[in-house]
């Protein structure tokens, strides 16, 4: 199967970035800057003895950095690598591979080949979101709606999973043109009034039981779609795409459902990391 997001699985940057023919690449997760975005205006700039601490970079290419003689220190990196550098050693293999030990699904899913393949994916899949739901209905109600450094909630990262499904399956595989759930939460970069004109509100705020029952139905179409799946499926061309805003481009069967897999298992990694710290805290 695809892999759209893990550390070193797509092709290098080119190595010459300041005059190469790709444009910037803000981030694994977005297709567009979005409004506003993508400004150039530090690109090769140069920050000699500055205090940036507590500085924060979100969704911005890094291509080509140089960071020497700083001080990290509680210093936190997400996001695609290749070819990142630490004190003069490439560290990019040992992070991959350590996730993968953390992770063994990634390498379930990185060996995926045929439909089998994708129905015992998502048997994975629907074990470890079991699992990862039983956690978080052990917390207090509140931390259910905790951003953990900013980042989605656990309530947020259910609700950006619906519109997953509904963009990349409903969609694309089962060919609705208007399949999105009101509750559904689009990427950052997806403008709010876009994603009003598919029905969603982005200012919505849904109570938990809602979300899971539009969870649940929605992991209930994959399950359907999986359960007649052949491999010649797998090939099958899609005729939309998986909202208006997305690159116009074709795109198969297996491709679609790669992505609603992959991104159900790097959330699933973000959601356990933030449920770690938040039964700590309870």
């Amino acid at each position: 199967m695809r892999v759209m997001t893990a550390a070193n699985d797509q092709k290098a940057p080119l190595a010459d970035w300041q005059d190469g023919p790709m444009d910037a690449q803000f981030g694994p997760h977005r297709f567009s800057a979005g409004d506003g975005g993508g400004s150039t205006e530090f690109r090769a700039a140069r920050f000699d003895v500055a205090d940036l601490r507590g500085a924060r970079f979100t969704d911005c290419d890094l291509s080509g950095v140089t960071i020497r003689d700083g001080w990290l220190v509680d210093v936190s990196i997400s996001g695609y690598l290749s070819n990142v550098t630490v004190n003069g050693v490439d560290v990019t293999g040992f992070v991959s591979a350590e996730l993968d030990r953390r992770h063994p699904e990634r390498v379930q899913f990185r060996e995926g080949q045929d439909a089998d393949d994708f129905r015992a994916m998502w048997d994975t899949i629907e074990r470890l979101w079991a699992d990862a739901v039983g956690r978080a209905g052990r917390l207090p109600a509140a931390a259910l709606t905790e951003q953990v450094n900013d980042e989605w909630s656990f309530a947020q990262t259910l609700r950006h999973l619906v519109f997953i499904t509904d963009a990349w399956a409903s969609r694309t595989v089962l060919d609705e043109p208007m399949p999105y759930h009101p509750l559904g939460l689009t990427q950052s970069w997806y403008l709010p009034e876009d994603a009003a004109a598919l029905g969603i509100d982005s200012t919505a705020q849904p109570g938990y039981a809602e979300i899971l029952a539009a969870r649940a139905d929605r992991m209930a179409v994959i399950r359907r779609i999986l359960a007649g799946l052949t491999d010649a499926d797998l090939g099958r061309a899609c005729q939309r795409s998986p909202a208006p805003g997305y690159p116009d481009e074709e795109r198969a069967v297996a491709e679609c459902l790669g992505v609603v897999m992959d991104e159900e298992i790097e959330h699933y990694r973000f959601a356990v990391r933030d449920l770690a710290v938040l039964e700590a805290q309870a």
